[in-house]
């Protein structure tokens, strides 16, 4: 039997730890074990520190340090030896004199000299998993954990606490406890969110190449020839480049933090004099891509509640629907003041998200009218290229909800939002200002994944004000350009 390890949980609290050796290993150490438990008692002796690790020293009155070279008395009261110095003549030194005093030693790279090995560890509330491949392939390791660490949702905690309530209150013997607990546990298995994660990818994969397809058919059938989109490569508008960057940054910050991306585009557009319509028409049309793809990106990850994604997604694919039809009504036969009431909206938005900036998230609160925030939250989006998420996700941050968990779910409806848009859009304009719309799709879709990534990680504040100051600035150009 080559694998003879024993995995034991130690309560840090009742260990002393001796730590021999300052450099970069040694600070990688001294940092795990702090993570653990920033109140473990540690002491370090070195002839040299790591800056880093002198600061780590200064932060914590519970960490012991000589900068000297080591002696037999630094065993004393020693319940563990880690060695990190790299002069084996030492490391083996090390090793038998705390051999020779019944203490425990672990010696970075030098399986032989371990008597036990700091493994990998996933955290994830009270949940905590331990990872080792018996000192041969550290690197594995830790691409274990970042893998349990990334599959692992962040609200274990909460099936935690409940499963440990209804172990507690439960009357029933040994036998019955482990039996309902076993039934009540089989959805952790994983299968079940493999399927689920399956059959939303191959939905919304299918949907979005649906579409995909319908419009470059149409383009090709209707509007550009063979001859025409030869042309077309030779001389693709500049616009096309902008409409790259624009799809990029814009998916980058709405996947990250939730909102941005259509009043980023619907402003930016506007500037450039495109027809209403068609402007919401192509937003809607490359956000359905990207919105796809981030949302299937945070499903992945875990991001996404369920219940409460069909309360905002079904009212606002009908509030998206009603929306384009207004636009397409005023967009026709208002011109001016359909780009007047737009660019005061997108101000108004601009505005709204200089305030979420700035706003403390309060306690968890019961939200109400979810139905209508969906419905509400799809129309304004329609009609004016983009609110979604300002609408959306600041209403859902502003209740208190959980930032990864917000900017998940309103990410994946937000696919189903911009979809029937479209549609919509489509069905009544065609295709139009293809450039842009390829420009959108192509930077909205690179940027994705890599937002979701970010999800709960990017400075909300610094995006949110950036993003603000970006849309008042344009919408302000817009009403000095119409007057």
């Amino acid at each position: 039997m080559s694998n003879t390890l024993f995995p034991i949980f130690l309560k840090t609290e009742t260990a002393h730890f001796l730590i021999v050796g300052g450099g970069n290993i040694g600070l990688e150490k001294a940092e795990t074990l702090l993570k653990q438990n920033p109140t473990i008692r540690l002491t370090i002796v070195a002839t040299y520190f790591h800056p880093r690790l002198t600061k780590i020293i200064s932060l914590h009155e519970n960490i012991s340090f000589f900068e000297r070279p080591f002696e037999e008395n630094d065993l004393q009261n020693k319940d563990f030896v880690i060695i990190t110095t790299d002069k084996p003549e030492i490391n083996l030194e090390v090793r038998e004199l705390a051999k020779s005093k019944g203490i425990k030693v672990n010696a970075a790279d030098q399986p032989d000299l371990c008597d036990f090995y700091l493994g990998s560890i996933v955290t994830k509330g009270s949940l905590k998993i331990a990872i080792s491949t018996n000192g041969k392939s550290p690197v594995l390791a830790r691409r274990m954990r970042e893998y349990f660490t990334e599959v692992i949702p962040d609200n274990i905690e909460e099936s935690i606490e409940v499963l440990n309530q209804f172990r507690t209150n439960h009357k029933g013997d040994f036998q019955e406890k482990l039996s309902d607990l076993n039934k009540i546990t089989q959805g952790f298995k994983g299968n079940k969110k493999v399927k689920e994660t399956k059959k939303y990818k191959q939905l919304a994969f299918t949907l979005a190449i649906s579409f995909l397809m319908l419009f470059v058919g149409y383009g090709l059938s209707t509007i550009v020839s063979i001859s025409d989109a030869k042309d077309g490569l030779s001389d693709i508008p500049n616009e096309f480049y902008g409409m790259l960057l624009i799809g990029f940054v814009a998916q980058l910050v709405d996947g990250a933090v939730g909102l941005g991306y259509g009043v980023t585009c619907a402003t930016s557009m506007m500037l450039l004099g495109i027809n209403l319509p068609a402007i919401s028409g192509s937003i809607h049309t490359a956000e359905m891509f990207s919105s796809g793809v981030s949302g299937y990106s945070h499903y992945k990850f875990g991001n996404v509640n369920k219940k409460l994604l069909l309360w905002l997604a079904i009212p606002g694919v009908f509030g998206a629907i009603s929306g384009a039809m207004l636009l397409i009504y005023l967009g026709n036969k208002y011109v001016t003041i359909a780009y007047v009431v737009l660019s005061i909206y997108t101000m108004i938005i601009g505005v709204r998200l200089i305030i979420l900036a700035f706003r403390k998230i309060n306690e968890k609160k019961k939200i109400k009218n979810t139905g209508f925030l969906g419905f509400s939250g799809g129309f304004l989006d329609a009609f004016g290229g983009g609110g979604w998420g300002p609408i959306v996700t600041s209403t859902l941050l502003a209740k208190g909800r959980k930032s990864n968990y917000v900017v998940g779910t309103v990410s994946l409806a937000e696919f189903f939002v911009t979809l029937a848009a479209a549609i919509t859009f489509f069905a009544s304009l065609g295709v139009s200002h293809w450039y842009i719309i390829v420009g959108l799709i192509i930077g909205g879709i690179t940027a994705a994944p890599l937002a979701a990534k970010l999800a709960g990680k990017l400075p909300q504040k610094t995006a949110l004000l950036l993003v603000a100051t970006l849309v008042i600035v344009f919408s302000i150009r817009i009403l000095l350009k119409v007057f």
